[in-house]
């Protein structure tokens, strides 16, 4: 459910909740800016373009006041408070970039162990840190996430309630999609949400009654601009904010979002296994005169260059837009979107300027597109009373003043033979289905004694909250092999839902994977289960679903055929129009060589006509023996 095109009867019944104690699990605010000032004091002595915390040196007092505000020197801060040891740039870079890698891998994979995604970088890294060096019990995580402390900042989310919901579910919406002017009043927010709310855009524009020009009606739509950049990697976008639905290939109409630009780009600028980028290496440790530092030094400079190239196109559609979000992690890298430089688009105090309050993933279109659709959608949570209750209880024990770390490190406490045995199980059958073994996962839940619905540990986990049994994970990665067998052999339930109230057939990516879902019904018959329940169509039986397959496959095959027609018709008129022009100079050869007009073949197609139906083995024999050929050659050619 988008916030800007939220129904009529829940903004009428909308109302803000004011009342602490009410507001569902609230979240974490990074903490670090709060002590900058008694850190400015403490460093009075220092130069004013200089840190004693970081032992760095700034050119003017613009730089060193980004710095005091930069996470690397929270970060030093934290460390210096806990007396741990202090880290350079170049360290702090390659800890947020393996931060990164742990967080997303690739751009399309889902981590199980990631963290909030509504906290800062810096706090996910401090976090990191605090579980290898202590990991509380699980029993108590949960207790103790509902009543976390807050900074002096305002928290990411609004809350909201309606009396259409029950009384302990709440509604939330990031309070960075309002303006500035907006979020300093907080009693009035319910009505500029429904200032907010935008008519759907249509999938094809009205056309101008006047000359038959399609209306831009998404250019005149309210859009915002999102950008990221660091690794080396940067992605932007404008998105318009008005919905547009359309039909995919369910057939039911979804809403989907309006890109009206975009663009990425990349370049090798980060010292690969060692992290950080070549400039602060070369800031700490002065210029290195490699050959792989000189070609990070010019990666930065172009991909510095195109980057404000592409900003300065944009300049019309980043001045329209309602706000602005960015991501630059480093100095270097908000010194490329915020200059300052001649002509520069992005300014610091711009008071559209966001960030996002929650973690992201490597610079792509497809994050910045999850980090809108993020933003945009409403966040429905359930208060637990009788968790409040416990956490009320434990509350006062927790503020009870605890004496200074001493120098021994507190043991973890150790899980249960339960919880030990449940994970061992999840991580098998998880890598069971994802490789889609069906024999060797019926196997391991036989001798197991594990039923086909086992729910995966720990629940409260991300991935395992989408997909809490082995059908849902199936399900979700496009496995039909693996759902049919599930299905028809392990007897499992379709209708089981997961943390999110879906089944494991709305989890369903493509048409084969609902295929499967189908057969398994028509194999199972109608008294099975509550089909209807589990959202699975009409039963096909395998047969048919073979010959629509089949179908398929031969009308594919037959405009493959009818492609190659044309293109083969095309290349014999050609052919023609060549025979005719050498035919009509009378064939004239000059000095015994080819006809004119005949085409010669490249080096390329010569390589490959020698090469036809050789075995792999037997060519690369060949290439080696024209490479030796080759060099020989030009060791000739060097004597001579």
């Amino acid at each position: 459910m988008a916030i800007f095109d939220l129904p009529h009867e829940l903004l009428v019944t909308l109302q803000p909740k004011t009342n602490a104690s009410e507001v569902p699990s609230p979240i974490p605010i990074d903490v670090a800016h709060a002590s900058s000032d008694a850190h400015d004091a403490k460093d009075a002595k220092a130069p004013s373009t200089s840190c004693l915390l970081c032992s760095a040196r700034f050119p003017d007092l613009q730089e060193q006041r980004q710095h005091v505000r930069s996470d690397w020197h929270n970060y030093n801060l934290k460390q210096k408070l806990r007396g741990h040891k202090l880290v350079t740039e170049v360290e702090f870079d390659k800890l947020v970039e393996d931060l990164d890698e742990s967080l997303s891998g690739s751009d399309s994979s889902d981590s199980e162990d990631d963290d909030d995604p509504r906290e800062s970088t810096l706090t996910v890294l401090l976090k990191k840190q605090a579980r290898i060096e202590y990991q509380e019990p699980e029993g108590l995580d949960d207790l103790s996430s509902k009543k976390r402390k807050r900074g002096s900042g305002k928290p990411p989310l609004v809350w909201f309630s309606t009396p259409l919901l029950p009384s302990n579910t709440s509604l939330g919406i990031y309070r960075a999609v309002f303006t500035s002017i907006e979020q300093e009043q907080e009693v009035d927010m319910v009505k500029f949400l429904r200032s907010k709310q935008l008519k759907p855009v249509p999938s094809k524009p009205p056309n101008d009654s006047s000359n038959g020009v399609p209306l831009p009606s998404v250019m005149t739509s309210p859009q915002v601009f999102l950008c990221m950049v660091g690794g080396g990697h940067f992605a932007g976008m404008v998105v318009s904010l008005a919905p547009k639905y359309g039909k995919k290939n369910t057939g039911v109409e979804e809403r989907q979002a309006t890109v009206i630009a975009h663009k990425t780009f990349h370049r090798y600028t980060t010292r690969r296994k060692q992290g950080g980028a070549q400039s602060s290496n070369d800031s700490a440790k002065g210029a290195a005169h490699s050959a792989g530092a000189s070609i990070r030094r010019y990666n930065e400079a172009a991909l510095e260059s195109e980057i404000r190239a592409l900003l300065t196109e944009w300049k019309e559609l980043i001045g329209q837009s309602q706000l602005i979000f960015v991501r630059a992690t480093g100095s270097s890298n908000r010194r490329t979107l915020f200059g300052p430089y001649d002509g520069q688009v992005l300014r610091q105090n711009d008071p559209r300027n966001r960030g996002f309050p929650f973690s992201t993933r490597r610079a792509t279109q497809a994050e910045l597109m999850r980090a809108f659709i993020e933003l945009t959608r409403v966040k429905v949570e359930e208060v637990d009373e009788g968790a409040l209750a416990v956490a009320t209880v434990l509350e006062p024990a927790s503020q009870t003043p605890k004496p200074h770390a001493t120098a021994s490190k507190p043991i973890a406490p150790k899980i249960s033979k339960e919880e030990e045995e449940a994970i061992l199980h999840t991580t098998q059958l998880q890598a069971m289905v994802r490789r889609s073994k069906v024999p060797a996962l019926l196997s391991y839940l036989s001798s197991n004694t594990l039923p086909a619905d086992f729910r995966f540990h720990p629940p409260s986990s991300q991935a395992n909250h989408h997909a809490p049994t082995p059908l849902h994970l199936a399900a979700s990665i496009n496995s039909p092999a693996i759902v049919l067998a599930l299905l028809t052999k392990a007897n499992a339930n379709p209708t089981t839902l997961n943390g999110e109230g879906n089944p494991a057939f709305a989890l369903a990516g493509d048409r084969a994977t609902r295929d499967a879902f189908r057969v398994g019904r028509s194999e199972l018959g109608e008294q099975k289960w509550d089909w209807s329940a589990a959202h699975i169509p009409s039963a096909l039986t395998k047969e048919e679903a073979e010959k629509r397959d089949a179908r398929d496959r031969q009308e594919a095959e037959k405009a493959e055929t009818e492609r190659r027609k044309v293109e083969e018709e095309r290349l014999r008129k050609v052919e023609d129009t060549r025979g005719d022009g050498v035919a009509g100079g009378g064939g004239v050869r000059k000095g015994g060589g080819k006809a004119l007009g005949a085409v010669e073949k490249t080096g390329a197609e010569k390589r490959e006509e020698e090469s036809r139906g050789l075995t792999p083995e037997m060519r690369m024999r060949l290439e080696r023996e024209r490479r030796a050929r080759a060099a020989e050659a030009r060791m000739r050619g060097g004597r001579a």
